[in-house]
């Protein structure tokens, strides 16, 4: 689910920024004793490091997992009745061509959305076939529900989803009622570092635009993986700061001190590259590693939010909301600034489990 700011078929072609890592171990994986338990993997050995938004409202000056948990609970809590009024319940960004010219009208906005799922579907080499496509999924932040029913209905799907958020849970379910699906779709309050699934049960393990929150990537990829069942699709969307070049330590200071003021306004941890991720999946031996930028093909998605926030409606929405939501429109900006000034990536990250 988006880092709400609120209120504020093309795919990737071969000159595209599209990256297949051929993992030496592809064919021959190498056998672990539980290899998909976080806590059997060895440090990262990543050159381009991920930074820490120090001293951010969402960490607090003590790093405190609990309390960012809870002020991502809280935001989403706040803020997602808001964003279901004006962009519906689909809670991420849309795909739109690059140069698109974009009308104003939400139902080219939703349609973007709907594009967004059906693009990284693709991407990760899923079968438009319902016979051979996903069987059983589980919607990583989930928020209210819409790829999981979406997905549903594609595919006749059995999908599961967690959040943090009781609003959105609720939310979600109730949506899954009103449209027939509650026999096929469910959600839950549960922590995506400690997912409450056995090993191996889903055949598409997919996590729309929520690894932004996660204190602790190598956890959350390695949950990702653990309760993807053998031969399962992995699907990752989400923002990364740009990837480090050669020479270079860490971000650059004006860079960081951009990143620490979206951090304050949406609840994000560290922030990390599509390069960390590679090496995070490559450390479980997880195989067709895939990644591509996105950023030019979300670009309309920000100005977007940013004008539905200036209507009547969206200011009065606004200001019902509470505070959490108002600070997340005020740095709506940035993100703007930072896709524009090549900090912020966009990012679809795909791999499969070995069999």
């Amino acid at each position: 689910m988006i880092a709400i700011p609120i209120m504020t078929s093309m795919l990737l072609s071969s000159t595209s920024q599209t990256q297949i890592f051929h993992n030496n171990r592809t064919s021959h994986p190498i056998p672990h004793l539980h290899p998909y338990r976080t806590t059997c993997l060895s440090p990262l050995p990543c050159r381009p490091r991920s930074i820490r938004c120090v001293g951010s409202t969402a960490v607090a000056n003590t790093g405190s997992t609990r309390e960012l948990k809870q002020g991502i609970a809280e935001l989403y809590d706040e803020s997602s009745a808001v964003w279901e009024d004006i962009w519906g319940d689909h809670m991420h960004h849309g795909f739109y061509d690059p140069d698109e010219v974009v009308s104003g009208s939400d139902s080219d906005h939703r349609a973007a959305q709907f594009r967004m799922i059906e693009e990284a579907l693709s991407f990760a080499g899923v079968s438009e076939d319902p016979e051979k496509g996903p069987k059983t999924v589980v919607d990583v932040g989930c928020g209210i529900g819409g790829s999981s029913r979406y997905i549903a209905r594609k595919f006749g799907a059995k999908c599961q989803g967690i959040t943090l958020s009781p609003f959105q849970a609720e939310r979600a379910n109730a949506l899954a009622e009103t449209e027939g699906l509650a026999d096929k779709v469910s959600f839950q309050v549960a922590d995506a570092l400690e997912q409450p699934f056995p090993d191996g049960q889903f055949d598409l393990v997919w996590s729309m635009e929520s690894g932004e929150h996660m204190p602790d990537k190598r956890k959350f990829v390695g949950e990702l993986a653990r309760v993807a069942a053998p031969g399962a699709t992995i699907v990752i969307v989400t923002w990364c700061h740009r990837v480090l070049g050669p020479s270079e330590e860490s971000l650059q200071p004006w860079e960081m001190k951009h990143l620490k003021k979206i951090c304050d306004a949406y609840y994000l941890p560290d922030w990390c590259s599509t390069a960390d991720y590679v090496n995070l999946l490559e450390s479980l031996s997880l195989q067709d590693i895939k990644t591509a930028d996105w950023s030019q093909y979300v670009a309309p998605f920000w100005p977007a939010v940013i004008r539905s926030a200036l209507t009547w409606k969206g200011l009065t929405s606004l200001l019902r909301s509470g505070m959490k939501t108002i600070r997340g429109a005020l740095v709506m900006p940035l993100m703007i600034e930072g896709y524009k000034k090549g900090l912020i990536k966009f990012a679809i990250i795909t791999c499969r489990k070995p069999e």
